[in-house]
């Protein structure tokens, strides 16, 4: 299974009589920049939470490379590369962006009881901390307590967190929410040109994000992928625009 990042075969969740995914069976080429698009109510949340392992599967597996990694929780898959973004305003709200990339580091590094010491006791955490926020844009926003930064710019420092881990797998699920449209257009330049080593599934309702940033897109229906392929491809999909653009297009 080499040149897969993430795969599922037969993924599906019930509850009682609703199937929320129905034997969803997907491929994540290495790098990939996928976008999972789909009504109100398709399931996209519920297969990320199948993906991290907030939810376990009704039926099916999920892959991590050539792992089978579905009965794993989900602390140990984020050791083993698949990492989705947190609410950091209720994570590291009243530490600064530099603190709260640093506290990512040492956890992951195994350092968190060490925290204590000052941050130039932890230079190697603190020079990659940099290095992560330079990436993001985030440089000039180190020493500013996360929680007074703008909405769009603590989206950024979720990722950061998230990058923190490692990833070769990162999940967003709708990064762009809540964002004025100038910044999020912005949050997408960012996410677009994060390293290639990255494999980016992201959930997004802004069509116009979707069709400029992903390179494939995924479309679920009641649960159930109803096709997959280019942005082209999608666009001129029949099926897509009877059960969803013509929806969005229209409110």
């Amino acid at each position: 299974m080499s040149g897969i990042a993430l795969r599922t075969q037969g993924l599906s969740k019930q509850w009682g009589a609703f199937n929320a995914n129905s034997d969803i069976s997907l491929n994540f080429a290495p790098g990939a920049r996928h976008a999972l698009i789909g009504p109100n109510g398709a399931g996209k949340t519920t297969f990320i939470n199948l993906l991290t392992g907030g939810f376990a599967p009704t039926s099916g597996q999920v892959f991590l490379g050539d792992e089978d990694i579905t009965g794993l929780p989900q602390h140990v898959r984020v050791k083993r590369g698949m990492t989705r973004t947190f609410q950091i305003n209720t994570l590291f709200a009243g530490l600064t962006v530099l603190e709260s990339v640093m506290l990512a580091l040492c956890e992951r590094d195994g350092r968190h009881r060490v925290w204590y010491q000052t941050v130039a006791r932890q230079r190697a955490q603190a020079d990659e901390a940099m290095a992560l926020l330079a990436g993001l844009k985030l440089e000039r926003d180190a020493d500013v307590v996360s929680r007074s930064l703008p909405y769009g710019k603590q989206r950024l420092v979720e990722i950061a967190l998230a990058l923190a881990t490692r990833p070769r797998v990162l999940l967003l699920d709708e990064p762009a929410a809540g964002i004025p449209s100038a910044e999020s257009a912005e949050l997408f330049e960012v996410i677009a040109g994060l390293p290639r080593d990255v494999t980016v599934l992201f959930i997004e309702h802004d069509m116009g994000l979707v069709f400029k940033f992903a390179e494939r897109i995924t479309v679920l229906v009641g649960g159930r992928v109803l096709c997959e392929g280019t942005p082209q491809q999608i666009a001129a999909d029949q099926r897509v625009k009877e059960v969803y653009l013509g929806e969005a297009e229209h409110g």
